[in-house]
C-alpha cells in the first residue's frame, strides 16, 4: 500500500458482493459488470482502470488495465488479472470457469451510451439488465466498518468548523475564506474530490457563502446555490467580501478514506437580526423532530412532509429549502462514498429506512436578498432514530 492507505478488509468486500449476488440469484441475472469508480471501489477496494465481474455464484474477477501492480496492492480480492480491454472479457471469464452471461447487469444509471453500445456489440447473445438500483440499495445500508470511517470523517467536519472563527473576519472574500478552510481540510487528509452520482452534478468541497449571494439559486440539486466565481462554475463561493451582521454559511463535505461527512454551521461577524436567529433555531428544532421520527420502517417521503409541516408551524414554509419554483423538495439524503446516495428524504419517496443507513439531514431556510440559515449533520439510522455524528455547536457562532 502507498502512504499508509487503508485497505478495505477482504471480509468486508465479500459481504458486499455476496449481497449483490443474492439479488442476482433472485432476478435470474448471471453476473454484473462493475465499471463506475465509486461502485468499483466499493466492491473491489480500488479504482485502478478496469472492470469487476461479479458472477451470480462464485468469486469475482477483477480485470485491470492500468495500473495492475497497484491494483494488486490496493484490492483484497483473490482474483486480480491483467487485461487489455473489454474484448478480452469472454476469454478471461472462460479461464476462470465462468460462462458468458445470458443476462448481464450493468450500471445503466451512470454508464455512458457508447460504453453500453460496445458491450451490446461485444456480447451479442447477452441481454443487458440495469442493476444500478440493486447496487445503490446494497450500498445504502452501511456496515460497522463503513460507519466507523464516516464517524472519523464527521470528527474532521467538527474540526473544520472549529477552525472557522480564527479565519473569518469582516472584508474577507467568500472564496478566500473557503480556500483557507479547505487548506486545513487537506492537512488532515481530505481527498479533495467529492463524488456525486447524478449526471452533471459537480461539487468542490461544498459551499462557503454569505449574505445575499448564499441565497442565489443555481442549477445544483441543493437548497443553496451561490454566485460562484464565474458562469462556468455557477455555484458556491464568490469574490464578494463578507460583511458584518450577515449569515455566513459553511456547508462542507469532509472526505476521509473515500467516505463522506456532510456538515453545515452558520457563523457571523457581529450579531444577526433576531428573525434570522429565530429561523435558525427553528431549523434545529426541525432537525430534532426528524431525528426522533426517523425509525427503521418509516418511509423516507413521510419525513420530508413532517419537516415541511414543522417549518409551516414556524411560519417558514415559504422559505424552507428554497423559494418558489427554486424550492428543493427534500430535507436530507443518503451519504457514503457519494454525496447523493439512497435514501432521499424527499416528497413521494416510499423507500423505508433501515438501520445502518447514513443520512445527511439539512433543514435550511433561504431568504432571498438576505442569506441562509439552518443546520446539517450526518446521522446513522438506529432502532431509536437518528444518531448524530457531528458534535460542534449548532447555534450561530458570532465572531
Amino acid at each position: 500500500m502507498l502512504n499508509n492507505q487503508v485497505m478495505t478488509p477482504p471480509d468486508e468486500l465479500q459481504a458486499r458482493w455476496q449481497k449483490l449476488q443474492a439479488y442476482m440469484q433472485e432476478e435470474a441475472i448471471d453476473g454484473a459488470l462493475i465499471l463506475q469508480n465509486a461502485d468499483l471501489f466499493y466492491f473491489s477496494g480500488t479504482i485502478q482502470q478496469g472492470q469487476l465481474y461479479i458472477p451470480a455464484r462464485g468469486n469475482p474477477v477483477l480485470m485491470i488495465r492500468k495500473d495492475f501492480e497497484r491494483a494488486r496492492t490496493e484490492s483484497a480480492l483473490p482474483q486480480v488479472v491483467s487485461f487489455s480491454g473489454p474484448r478480452e472479457l469472454p476469454k478471461i471469464l472462460g479461464q476462470h470457469g465462468i460462462a458468458v452471461p445470458g443476462r448481464l447487469g450493468l450500471e445503466l444509471d451512470v454508464l455512458p451510451a457508447n460504453q453500453y453500445l460496445k458491450y451490446i456489440d461485444l456480447l451479442e447473445k447477452t441481454r443487458i439488465i440495469d442493476i444500478s438500483h440493486a447496487i445503490r440499495m446494497v450500498r445504502a445500508v452501511k456496515s460497522d466498518y463503513e460507519i466507523g470511517l464516516i464517524r472519523k470523517a464527521a470528527h474532521y467536519s467538527d474540526r473544520l468548523a472549529e477552525a472557522v472563527p480564527s479565519i473569518l473576519k469582516e472584508g474577507i472574500t467568500e472564496i478566500e475564506l473557503a480556500g483557507r478552510i479547505e487548506a486545513e481540510a487537506r492537512k488532515w487528509g481530505h481527498q479533495g474530490l467529492v463524488r456525486m452520482r447524478l449526471f452533471g452534478a459537480e461539487l468542490f468541497y461544498g459551499h462557503v457563502m454569505a449574505g445575499a449571494t448564499a441565497a442565489e439559486p443555481s442549477y445544483l440539486a441543493s437548497p443553496t446555490g451561490g454566485a460562484g466565481v464565474n458562469a462556468a462554475m455557477a455555484q458556491g463561493s464568490s469574490l464578494r467580501p463578507i460583511r458584518r451582521h450577515e449569515p455566513v454559511l459553511v456547508d462542507l463535505v469532509f472526505v476521509l478514506d473515500g467516505y463522506l461527512s456532510d456538515h453545515t454551521r452558520i457563523f457571523s461577524v457581529g450579531e444577526l437580526p433576531e428573525d434570522l436567529v429565530a429561523a435558525h433555531n427553528a431549523m434545529i428544532a426541525v432537525q430534532d423532530t426528524i431525528k426522533q421520527a426517523a425509525l427503521p420502517g418509516t418511509e423516507a417521503g413521510d419525513l420530508y412532509e413532517l419537516a415541511l409541516s414543522k417549518a409551516k408551524a414556524y411560519g417558514l414554509d415559504e422559505y424552507f429549502m428554497g423559494t418558489g419554483e427554486q424550492r428543493i423538495r427534500f430535507v436530507g439524503h443518503g451519504i457514503g462514498l457519494e454525496l447523493d446516495e439512497f435514501p432521499f428524504l424527499a416528497r413521494g419517496q416510499k423507500l423505508p429506512l433501515e438501520a445502518g443507513m447514513i443520512i445527511a439531514l439539512e433543514p435550511k431556510v433561504i431568504f432571498p436578498g438576505r442569506g441562509v440559515v439552518g443546520i446539517e449533520n450526518t446521522h446513522v439510522v438506529t432502532q431509536e432514530g437518528l444518531s448524530q455524528l457531528g458534535r460542534f455547536q449548532e447555534s450561530i457562532v458570532v465572531v
